[in-house]
């Protein structure tokens, strides 16, 4: 189907490519421009930080806010205390109470860097679904919430029955999982009036759940909208790096890290991401996408400075560019640089490179570093690697040392003061 919307939020969804499906285009569009829609997407407490594979639901977010929308950020206070089973091949690990604030406090950090919180109309609400979860008593749940729910039905959403088909075990705390985020979608249209909720392609059974169990309990018509689940163009899941998840805090990982892992985008993903993670028009990331040769790394780099100005400001941007252009351009050792240090006591018995390429993360373990060596890659102070025997000391980190895996990945190893 081919519909063109009037609003301009879902102009925005299919322009840039966000819009994976809608449960309901023609009501959504009318509903969006009869006023202010409140609109929600939900993060479970996993981690202590949001990674880049959130970070295109964040940009909905922020665009939902732009075009005269309400969002909601739901934090998943309850939820997290069981799991969301969706697509995994095992259950998630439980954490406590304590885990679970400590994982909330961090990735709250992010959204107000992208949405402006407040009491105004269209301001953003942060809400944590404990709230009316941790409340619940289990019998009278049972009674007026789970006799709407079919376990036929719920057995052949594709995220449980892939599981199933697989003969891998799925518990009943992560069976209720979906009821859950189903009456977090009535708790929020009863007490909030939010009309939308929307989510990853993944999210599409508990998206059309929740708009069930509403209609059902309160005769409210809401909505869903998913977003495409994003891999980069040779097939890899969006928001890992060589060093793994791509963290948004910068205490998990350094503007400098998070810059260069958007420099590093292969060509023909820059225009597609500089859609999804920018704010440049259409017209100008089709024709920066559209570049060739040596052209294309001032794309790069325009997309890695606008993505981390919008995550960490203008001047953590520039000074990872100036870093980067030290770093590759002129062989330097740029201060910005991700820094291990050694303390005086290691460094008068002696580290080994290996162990220096591991301590700095451009290795994950020795065999790693070790065969890094091996195939050429390892550089110290630009220079090739080709020992795996070396071992550093004392007047080797008279100034700091730099280590390269490859030609895009650098830090230092300082000497701890």
């Amino acid at each position: 189907m081919t519909y063109h919307p009037k609003s301009d939020f879902l102009r925005v969804m299919m322009e840039r490519g966000f819009l994976a499906d809608c449960t309901d285009y023609q009501s959504l569009d009318d509903a969006l421009l009869a006023g202010v829609v409140p609109a929600y997407i939900g993060y479970d407490a996993t981690a202590k930080s949001l990674h880049v594979g959130h970070l295109m639901n964040i940009m909905v977010l922020r665009w939902f806010q732009k075009t005269g929308g309400k969002p909601i950020t739901l934090m998943g206070g309850g939820t997290t205390k069981v799991g969301d089973p969706s697509f995994r091949s095992d259950e998630r690990p439980l954490l406590n109470a304590a885990a679970i604030d400590a994982n909330i406090n961090g990735m709250q950090q992010v959204f107000a860097k992208y949405l402006s919180y407040g009491d105004g109309a269209t301001d953003a609400i942060m809400l944590n679904n404990a709230e009316w979860l941790d409340g619940l008593n289990y019998l009278d749940f049972l009674r007026d919430i789970g006799r709407h729910f079919s376990v036929n039905r719920m057995l052949s959403f594709e995220s449980v029955k892939s599981r199933l088909d697989r003969e891998q075990s799925l518990s009943f705390l992560e069976f209720n999982y979906m009821i859950l985020q189903a009456y977090d979608f009535l708790e929020l249209n009863r007490r909030y009036g939010c009309l939308l909720q929307m989510g990853g392609s993944d999210q599409w059974g508990n998206i059309v759940n929740g708009i069930d169990l509403t209609r059902r309990v309160l005769d409210h018509e809401i909505y869903g909208l998913t977003t495409p689940l994003l891999t980069t163009s040779d097939g890899r899941k969006m928001g890992k790096s060589a060093n793994g998840a791509v963290w948004l805090n910068g205490d998990m990982l350094s503007p400098y890290e998070f810059w260069q892992f958007w420099r590093n985008t292969t060509d023909a993903d820059t225009g597609k991401f500089l859609k999804l993670f920018t704010e440049l028009s259409i017209d100008e990331c089709d024709r920066l996408g559209a570049l060739e040769g040596s052209e294309i790394n001032a794309a790069k780099i325009l997309l890695a400075n606008e993505v981390t100005t919008l995550l960490h400001g203008a001047d953590a941007a520039a000074a990872a560019e100036a870093t980067a252009r030290e770093v590759f351009e002129k062989g330097g050792a740029g201060d910005d640089l991700p820094t291990a240090t050694i303390t005086a006591a290691e460094a008068a018995e002696g580290v080994s490179i290996v162990q220096l390429f591991v301590r700095a993360g451009l290795a994950k373990s020795g065999k790693e570093a070790k065969r890094l060596i091996a195939e050429g890659g390892a550089r110290r102070d630009d220079e090739a690697v080709t020992d795996p025997g070396l071992v550093l000391r004392d007047g080797d980190f008279a100034a700091p040392v730099k280590l390269s895996a490859g030609r895009k990945r650098h830090a230092l190893i300082r000497l701890d003061d």
